[in-house]
């Protein structure tokens, strides 16, 4: 099944190497890369964070056999940061890391090599640049750096979810992402590539309200309706801790920002990661206008036009 919007003559695929942990958001993430032709999903790499390796390893194979997309390769990497102990998010994304709805049993399995390996394989053969899109703890990608610095050091761009240049969600000053892991966060933004942050800052205006969830689920099709769940379930967090109605889609932003055509606005940033014990995770930036350094921040989305994309993706599966 052809589940990727028509592209034109002219469109040339930019290759992705998704690194998750799904998680709601991550899934949503998933059907946009998968859908756009902008896009070229290299495969899935998954990542401790939203809950342990397992569960999120298993959920991404869930999601792509849902969406029929068994054809992507998924490879599972660290089961932990770098060094401290892992602590997962049930009380956001459930016990299994994506409740809400009935996913199938994986119809595949992953690849023989981690995820670490699977990285540095893709960037050595891939004919067009890679671009790495961590939507969970940077475990993975800061490892990549470490086993492979040379071909680490050929990444085209990474642009991942995480950070917040104000308040935090699982501490008052640090977003989750980077608070599993703040030293793998601390050596990636550090690492030398070209890199873009989409933090809370603009994530938390990406949402999605139950009205979208409704029309959703009026494609009517096993996958909208499976993930009109989630949204569900999801949103029941955002209710309870900020009495929002409905629930942000951090990790497509990420993914959505490639497309490259100025859904999200972005400001230069110095960013340093804390990773002292009392402000753990914490991402403090500072304005820069060198073009040639800094992480570019998002700030600003344009949500009904996200909202449209993500639903447009969708029905695109049956």
């Amino acid at each position: 099944m052809d589940t990727t919007i028509p592209a034109s003559p002219e469109t040339r695929p930019r290759s992705i190497i998704l690194d998750c942990d799904p998680g709601h958001d991550d899934a949503l993430a998933m059907v946009l890369a998968l859908a756009r032709p902008e896009l070229h999903l290299l495969g899935i790499t998954t990542v401790a964070g939203n809950a342990t390796l397992e569960n999120t390893t298993r959920n991404a194979l869930s999601v792509l056999t849902l969406l029929g997309r068994t054809d992507v390769p998924v490879a599972a990497g660290a089961s932990a940061p770098l060094v401290r102990p892992l602590e997962t998010a049930p009380h956001v994304h459930g016990s299994s890391g994506l409740e809400g709805a009935d996913l199938p049993a994986p119809q595949m399995t992953v690849v023989e090599v981690d995820a670490v390996e699977f990285m540095a394989r893709a960037v050595a053969e891939s004919e067009e640049q890679v671009i790495l899109v961590p939507t969970g703890p940077l475990t993975n990608i800061a490892l990549f750096r470490r086993r492979y610095p040379e071909l680490f050091a050929r990444v085209d761009e990474i642009v991942l979810m995480g950070g917040s240049l104000g308040e935090g969600n699982i501490t008052p000053y640090a977003e989750f992402n980077i608070w599993v892991d703040p030293e793998a966060a601390a050596e990636v933004i550090a690492g030398g590539r070209p890199m873009t942050m989409m933090g809370l800052d603009v994530t938390h205006q990406a949402l999605f309200s139950p009205a979208d969830t409704d029309m959703l689920e009026q494609l009517g099709t096993r996958t909208a309706v499976a993930f009109a769940g989630l949204m569900r379930f999801f949103a029941g967090f955002h209710r309870e801790k900020y009495g929002w109605a409905g629930a942000p889609i951090h990790d497509a932003v990420a993914v959505a920002h490639l497309l490259g055509d100025g859904l999200v606005t972005t400001q230069r940033h110095s960013i340093y990661v804390s990773t002292n014990d009392d402000t753990r995770g914490q991402t403090s930036g500072v304005r820069v206008d060198d073009v040639a350094g800094g992480v570019d921040v998002g700030m600003s989305i344009d949500r009904h036009r996200f909202v449209a994309m993500i639903i447009d993706a969708m029905a695109l599966f049956r």
